[in-house]
């Protein structure tokens, strides 16, 4: 059972870590194909972006050498309306919220591998309006017809954008990070309502814009890195609200877009690599614990097989026959336990749920890796766990064991030190998996119990159609909404106070002497939004019921970068917002947290802009007994919303949800680690009852004589306990800085944590010292009650 947990475990973490590891690695070419991607620098804080300015592109085609291709496209993943005319007169068909379609031309389709079914990247993409549709997309779009039937209909996007479908092609079938499915021709966005903003500007960059690249052979990224920052710096002017940040772009490897959160992977799942290794961690000490479970097991039962060893001794067997023998019948149990992990490994796969990527599957009979991986396994387990008993049972001398001396050989001091480092090595591993479970614990609990500095309960919120052509028709819906009984309050605002949302603006602040320029989040809120979210405001007021004055609203951390000690002395002060933009400051708030504790407080400013506020948050009123005054006012709203925005999708979020999906990463860990414990205290315990079996037939004897001159069942449990409960004592011991520095480099992902409280470490130690004692008890317990005449009536 133990090798079966242990190989099982491993294997799952094996399909897991191949799975995430395998992403792109089909494509041509790979390690030649880059990202450039874009790091900047605001007032000494990195921020980073995979987009580039919307004129790069052309200029890095144009002047840039080494390079084989280069592959622009825009991604449009907004969620497009789709409409697709009927036959014939028949009824439309409208897609929502499609997703993942991008702006690209025939070079897309140079650099990355595509069948076609139709259609050529060669002509496919030349024209405006002229769209590529995967296999997928085209059977969705148009079930009933085929690839080449499909080839020169028309769909819509977002009821403006017609086009026609040029070119059908395969989706990928491996892993990839590139799920587009709906390519529309690049040279549509030069055409006139189309053509992006920041499409020919050097100073702003959008995360939609993307520049791929695929090297020559034989040139370097550092080449092409320095190549760039010459055309960049000749090509972008920094104006004065721009001084201050530094601009720099790198090459991302292709085989990094999977794992690197600093820039984004199309909306894909991104792996962390710390979390893939910490699994493949988890997987080798499971497996560890096994083989050392299985070595104890083994030697604790040599004794049984000592008068086979000297027989077969005795009649000419060698000692490397033995140890063949031994290592076959060790490889033989392994393939036993890897055929039961086999059966268990499904169960696992529900554990280990909250891991397990969307797109991987376990089949044996179509992925003949996991079969490889099986045999390796069990070869290597075999060698780990067979060859130290196998060297033990080989080394009984044939006259002591016939004589029934094999107790003495088999209690050699290099034997009996050697099994119980292994069982150190068990408890130690143990109590660093239990420790972490409880510090990870603790620090989920801390985070989502700190108080943030707003309201986050009996909340929800829901956005209105960017594109609704009447803004009017927000205020229209906020008129039906206060009249719903469970509504106690609602405000208008572009992001509730904690969001990943992140929007920025440079503002300065002259005092007559000096001239402060600050890289600032911003938020456009009415009235009503502090008074909804509990924001604790510390000096000034309000924002006032205006649609004409842009008053401001900073946080504790702004007026303390400005320079004021006392919120109050930044009342009246004016901040820029541009040239033709200087606002007055006329609260100050208390800081809150704008984003998770993984990030620190950032200077905040909150206007009211009148424009932006599309966002409806909703302070609903508390539940009755039965718990129908949400479900009813939710109800309510929605049919309120249909009334205004027919036609759009009613959407709504509890804000005290979306904080706690922050932690989902450190929740994941948390179940997977006390799954991970709960495996190695089963296995830990199992090698302890190893040791305990052998060292009880090794005393029985010496028991049998105890009980005879008259001692206690306590006494004997106590001698017997002792030495093994030393050994516990001497794991913790050895746990503690182990599981210190760990817990450590864990929580250095936190600007704000918890600490790290002795309890922790004692707790840990003490639950492992129960489970051990508990077991100890029960087999001692036997050893103590055996009938004394059956172990002596030998003697």
């Amino acid at each position: 059972m133990g090798l079966s947990i242990g190989i099982s475990a491993s294997l799952v973490i094996f399909l897991i870590v191949r799975y995430d590891f395998s992403f792109d690695k089909f494509e041509k070419d790979g390690s030649r194909i880059y990202r450039v991607v874009s790091d900047y620098t605001f007032s000494g804080k990195p921020y980073h972006t995979s987009g580039v300015p919307g004129a790069m592109p052309l200029a890095v085609k144009n002047e840039v050498t080494g390079l084989d291709v280069v592959a622009p496209f825009r991604t449009w993943n907004d969620g497009v309306k789709v409409t697709v005319p009927g036959e014939k007169g028949k009824q439309v068909v409208i897609f929502k919220k499609q997703t993942h379609i991008a702006f690209a031309d025939e070079n897309y389709f140079r650099l990355l591998q595509y069948t076609w079914i139709a259609g050529s990247p060669a002509t496919s993409l030349q024209e405006p309006y002229q769209v590529v549709l995967t296999e997928d997309n085209a059977k969705l779009y148009f079930p009933k017809l085929s690839a080449s039937e499909v080839a020169g209909k028309e769909i819509y996007f977002n009821d403006t954008v017609r086009t026609i479908i040029t070119g059908i092609v395969k989706g990928p079938r491996e892993n990839t990070d590139f799920t587009f499915k709906t390519f529309i021709a690049k040279a549509t966005l030069e055409t006139p309502g189309l053509k992006p903003q920041d499409g020919d500007e050097w100073g702003s960059t959008n995360s939609a814009s993307q520049l791929f690249i695929k090297l020559a052979a034989g040139t370097t990224p550092k080449q092409i890195e320095d190549q760039i920052a010459v055309i960049f710096k000749k090509n972008y002017r920094q104006s004065d609200q721009t001084l201050h940040i530094t601009t720099t772009h790198g090459l991302q490897p292709l085989n990094d877009i999977h794992f690197n959160a600093n820039y984004d992977n199309f909306d894909q799942r991104l792996a962390h690599k710390p979390t893939v290794y910490g699994l493949l961690a988890v997987g080798a000490f499971l497996l560890l614990l096994g083989c050392i479970n299985f070595i104890n097991l083994t030697t604790a039962q040599a004794s049984k097989r000592a008068k086979e060893i000297g027989i077969r001794k005795t009649m000419g067997s060698s000692k490397r026959q033995l140890i063949l023998q031994f290592l076959s019948e060790t490889f033989l149990l392994t393939l036993v336990a890897a055929i039961v992990s086999v059966g268990l490994t499904p169960f696992l796969l529900r554990v280990f749920a909250d891991f397990i990527p969307e797109g991987m599957h376990f089949n044996l009979t179509q992925q003949p890796g996991i079969l490889l991986f099986l045999l390796l396994i069990v070869l290597v387990v075999s060698l780990l766990s067979g060859f130290y008993p196998a060297m033990i049972l080989s080394s009984f001398q044939p006259v002591i064991v016939l004589k029934n001396y094999t107790d003495i050989n088999t209690g050699k001091a290099r034997s009996a030190w050697m099994r119980k480092a292994l069982t150190v090595s068990q408890f130690v591993i143990a109590q660093v998996f239990i420790i972490a479970t409880i510090l990870v614990g603790k620090q989920i609990s801390y985070t989502l119990n700190k108080d943030l500095g707003f309201k986050k309960d009996a909340i929800i919120y829901f956005e209105t159609n960017y594109n609704d052509p009447d803004p009017g028709h927000r205020f229209v819906l906020m008129d039906k909404l206060k009249a719903i009984p469970g509504v106690a309050m609602i405000s208008l605002g572009n992001s509730p106070p904690s969001s990943n949302n992140k929007g920025t603006r440079i503002l300065k602040y002259r005092d007559g002497k000096k001239e402060i320029e600050t890289n600032a989040e911003k938020k456009f809120v009415d009235t009503n939004y502090l008074k909804l979210y509990h924001l604790k405001l510390l000096a000034g007021t309000n924002l006032p019921y205006s649609d004409t004055i842009h008053s401001l609203i900073i946080n504790e951390t702004y007026a303390h970068v400005l320079g004021f000690k006392d919120p109050q002395q930044a009342i009246g002060k004016y901040l820029e917002w541009d040239k033709d933009s200087r606002d007055p400051i006329v609260g100050v708030i208390a800081d809150f947290h704008q984003k998770s504790l993984h990030e620190p407080i950032r200077p905040l400013v909150i206007s009211s802009h009148g424009t932006e506020e599309l966002m409806f948050s909703i302070a609903l009123q508390p539940q009755n007994t039965e718990g129908t005054v949400w479900k009813t006012a939710i109800s309510k709203i929605e049919k309120a919303f249909k009334e205004i925005y027919p036609k759009d999708d009613f959407e709504y979020s509890f804000f005290d949800a979306d904080i706690a999906k922050y932690y989902k990463a450190e929740q994941d860990i948390s179940k997977l680690l006390m799954w991970a414990t709960g495996l190695a205290i089963f296995i830990s315990c199992l090698g302890l009852l190893g040791l305990v079996i052998y060292i009880t037939n090794q005393r029985k004897k010496e028991i049998g004589i105890r009980k005879v001159i008259g001692a206690t069942v306590t006494q004997i449990i106590s001698l017997l306990s002792k030495d093994f409960l030393k050994l516990i004592i001497i794991a913790f011991i050895i746990a503690i800085p182990v599981a210190w520095y760990g817990a450590n480099k864990w929580l250095e992902n936190f600007a704000y944590k918890t600490t790290l409280s002795w309890w922790v470490f004692l707790a840990g130690g003490l639950i492992m010292f129960l489970i051990a004692l508990m077991i100890l008890c029960i087999r001692t317990f036997k050893a103590a009650m055996a009938n004394p005449v059956k172990s002596l009536r030998t003697e």
